[in-house]
């Protein structure tokens, strides 16, 4: 037997003959290299089966991100299967296994696997008397992701600090990844439930954020997927504010038609009742 130290949501572990600790992961049956990230795809698999099943305590915040909280089909290599369904309802997921096309019925096709080449985390800090000095927090973030999550540095496109925003850019397309390579949608994903407390990693221990030896306390984490074929959205996915602000720029634009016809009606009267009031003057000089 051995610990599977990069997923907690794994059984029946062993070390095969190199010594690397191999396991099946719950939900799936998969197995499990312990020796790198599992995928997203069957993280989330046993995520729902654990809490199908009461293996875990359901975190307090579970809802608070769950767009894209549901029980995948996964490739055999662990990828996400194009078309995912729910019952009767399917949809269209990228690499990360994210939602890019509004719900259909289980007639739905999905041609192709797209890839999410652009990953922009971004994240909030807790209000601060001083500013954080960039380039240190860009270094923790860095060694960070290489290390713990084993992201080759070139894929690492950016990370920017706008007090009290912090913004991690991860880039990595199909032509980019070698063969080897972590994706990096597993390390977003593997990164997210650190900071919120939910890490994967057997030890439980998420990320201490800590900028030249001060602790810094994240308030919020966002995000956002940038595929390499643009999203299949209608208007009907749209959030009900945007599509409030539609209705009221509507109704704006009607009002100000209505007034301009208005007043256009009433010139028009005053332009007659003037006209009529000449002729009466021109017919009283007459008389």
């Amino acid at each position: 037997a051995c610990v599977c130290e990069k997923n907690k949501r794994v059984t029946d572990c062993r070390t095969d003959g190199s010594g690397r600790c191999l396991c099946q992961a719950i939900g799936s049956g998969a197995t499990v290299d312990c020796s790198t990230l599992t995928s997203k795809c069957l993280l989330m698999k046993a995520e729902v089966m654990g809490s199908k099943s009461g293996r875990r305590e359901k975190p307090k915040d579970a809802f608070e991100d769950t767009d894209g909280l549901y029980d995948p089909e996964c490739e055999n290599t662990g990828a996400f299967k194009a078309k995912q369904c729910n019952g009767t309802t399917c949809w269209c997921v990228n690499t990360a296994g994210v939602r890019r096309t509004d719900k259909h019925d289980a007639d739905l096709k999905c041609n192709q696997l797209v890839r999410t080449m652009w990953i922009i985390i971004e994240m909030k800090h807790a209000e601060r008397n001083a500013p954080l000095n960039a380039e240190s927090l860009k270094k923790f973030f860095t060694d960070t992701i290489t290390s713990r999550y084993q992201l080759d540095g070139r894929y690492i496109a950016g990370v920017l600090y706008e007090n009290p925003y912090i913004t991690i850019d991860l880039k990595q397309n199909a032509s980019q990844k070698l063969v080897g390579d972590v994706d990096i949608a597993d390390v977003a994903y593997y990164f997210e439930k650190d900071v919120k407390g939910q890490s994967i990693f057997h030890n439980n221990a998420g990320i201490n954020v800590s900028i030249d030896n001060e602790p810094v306390k994240l308030e919020k984490t966002v995000v956002y997927y940038v595929d390499e074929i643009a999203p299949e959205f209608s208007m009907k996915s749209l959030t009900p504010g945007v599509i409030a602000v539609i209705v009221v720029v509507l109704v704006a634009i009607v009002a100000a038609i209505v007034v301009l016809v208005l007043t256009r009606r009433r010139k028009g009267k005053y332009v007659k009742a003037e006209v009529k009031e000449m002729n009466e003057m021109h017919r009283g000089l007459n008389a």
